[in-house]
């Protein structure tokens, strides 16, 4: 299907869209099977130099105690999901200058030593330091754009742009990661115009990955009167990027879940294949919190074990 601006807009208006859902999940089976991949999400630093009004973790947000693992505790960590059966760990942090570079490219090394991918995701760096990451190993960067409208945008970040957003992306590409993007449904000022540009700006940076969920407001930002995205609108997203992307990682995003257990597990019907499950040390896990969110204390394997029994009972394979 040639998608344009004004068909996905059509689409997404549809009222009767399960058509497409089962398209998409046929296209979803074909290219990547009854598997779903389950990922480690560690988060490292909850500390952040930007100022993203829909963000928990912005540095305005005076009310949130900060925190930092140390290197050796994000590999210990790390190591601990590989060892509960991981082979990827995603190591998430707000931009934080406070590790050097190099404290970084050593733990992607480590973790690449012991048989693991690893997945980057901590912002706009310059250049040089997304070359020596993917040097040192990194196999994905996720940097979701968030969306596609440079005016939205700008209100939404006032410390940065959507060209600098989207020329990172460029970058991350270029160097040979697999790069992943990704944007929020229901931001305030979203239109679907706005919806369709996001989907096709990921299908032109050609991402191997994109996180797409709905905007939940958090009581520290200045977003915090505005509604939550839709889950419905979220999972027709989420088809329609199966089907322009057939071969890319889609996840089942946390912040669906967070609305609605029942759409997170039913977005694998829509072309999802992948789940995040966060290994974050249960002392620090509440802290990062990017949008109110119900999480558990569970242990790394209890987790993993956890959600295994969860996919199985979808009728589907855990990775």
């Amino acid at each position: 299907m040639n998608f344009t601006r004004e068909s996905i807009i059509q689409l997404l208006a549809q009222e009767d869209f399960s058509p497409i859902f089962q398209e998409a999940d046929a296209l979803r089976r074909t290219r990547k099977g009854e598997e779903i991949q389950i990922r480690a999400l560690l988060e490292f630093s909850n500390h952040c130099r930007r100022m993203c009004q829909y963000c928990g973790l912005n540095r305005t947000n005076t009310a949130l105690p900060r925190f930092r693992l140390e290197p050796g505790e994000i590999l210990e960590t790390a190591l601990e999901a590989v060892e509960a059966g991981y082979r990827t760990v995603v190591l998430q942090s707000g931009e934080d200058g406070w590790y050097k570079p190099e404290d970084i490219g050593t733990i992607v090394r480590e973790i690449k030593r012991h048989g693991a991918a690893v997945t980057l995701s901590c912002g706009e760096v310059p250049e040089e330091v997304f070359r020596y990451w993917r040097e040192c190993g990194a196999d994905r960067y996720l940097l979701k754009h968030e969306t596609a409208d440079p005016e939205l945008y700008a209100r939404l970040h006032p410390d940065s742009s959507l060209e600098a957003r989207v020329h990172c992306l460029r970058i991350i590409h270029s160097l040979g990661y697999e790069t992943g993007g990704g944007f929020m449904i229901g931001l305030p000022g979203q239109t679907m115009e706005t919806v369709a540009a996001d989907l096709l700006l990921l299908k032109e940076l050609d991402c191997h990955m994109a996180g797409i969920g709905p905007f939940i407001p958090h009581p520290e930002t200045l977003l915090r009167e505005a509604s939550s995205g839709s889950t419905e609108l979220t999972k027709r997203a989420v088809a329609l990027a199966r089907l322009l992307l057939p071969e890319a990682n889609l996840p089942a995003t946390t912040s669906l879940g967070v609305l609605d257990s029942d759409e997170k597990r039913s977005v694998f019907d829509c072309g999802a294949n992948v789940i995040m499950q966060k290994v974050t040390p249960a002392r620090v896990r509440k802290l990062y919190e990017i949008y109110p969110s119900r999480l558990t204390d569970r242990t790394i394997s209890a987790g993993r074990q956890a959600v295994e029994e969860e996919i199985r009972g979808l009728g589907r394979i855990p990775v």
